[in-house]
């Protein structure tokens, strides 16, 4: 079942946060960014209100939480609802596929790579973001899971075990790029992005079919 009651009730606050942490917000779409295709038609699977969609140029997107498919509508992406194991689209429809802080929320991740796979065009890419659970922010995130509204209900995943499920959903050639090297509270400025992962928090991986 998806985890969308918190996002529901919580939906001024979850926005609040972007605008808080708006400099980690832009690093993290820097991240992405510098790992999605220039090219090609592209979905993002948990679109949210389409913070991320949105600037990034994706026009489609799937979402469970029907406030939040509001929102992102408001916001010009074309949503419809869905979880990611079981994705109401045909074989082969996509470019690229995009998933961020959203597998954490999963109920069946290696159900969700394999669908993802399976509606990516040959040589599709896979781009997840997520934050690394061995992280300083992960470890906090971790320890303070049962005080967040939003968190309570998330599995924080490594790296590497997002490698490893990505793996067996069919995916290589991964690539990945990280940011936010310190607290959230001290961040007042866009933090860099660079390659691989081990410093910073927030991670994206890419993967190929």
């Amino acid at each position: 079942m998806a985890k969308t009651g918190s996002f529901d009730a919580h939906r001024a606050q979850y926005e609040r946060w972007f605008v808080e942490n708006r400099y980690a917000y832009q690093s993290e779409l820097n991240a992405v960014r510098a790992l999605l295709p220039e090219t090609g038609v592209g979905m993002e699977i948990g679109v949210g209100s389409g913070l991320f969609a949105s600037p990034l140029g994706i026009k489609f997107g799937l979402e469970p939480s029907g406030i939040m498919r509001e929102m992102a509508q408001q916001r010009g992406i074309e949503v419809i609802d869905g979880v990611a194991e079981l994705l109401p689209y045909e074989e082969s429809q996509f470019d690229f596929v995009l998933m961020v802080t959203t597998i954490c929320f999963l109920d069946d991740v290696d159900t969700s790579m394999r669908e993802a796979h399976r509606v990516l065009r040959p040589t599709g890419s896979f781009i997840v973001g997520f934050v690394d659970r061995n992280s300083s922010l992960g470890k906090h995130y971790l320890e303070h899971k049962d005080e967040s509204v939003f968190y309570k209900d998330a599995t924080f995943l490594s790296v590497d075990e997002v490698t490893h499920h990505l793996r067996k959903g069919g995916f290589h050639d991964f690539v990945y790029t990280q940011t936010i090297f310190h607290p959230l509270r001290e961040i007042r400025t866009i933090e860099p992005v660079r390659r691989g992962y081990g410093k910073g928090a927030f991670i994206v991986v890419k993967a190929v079919k």
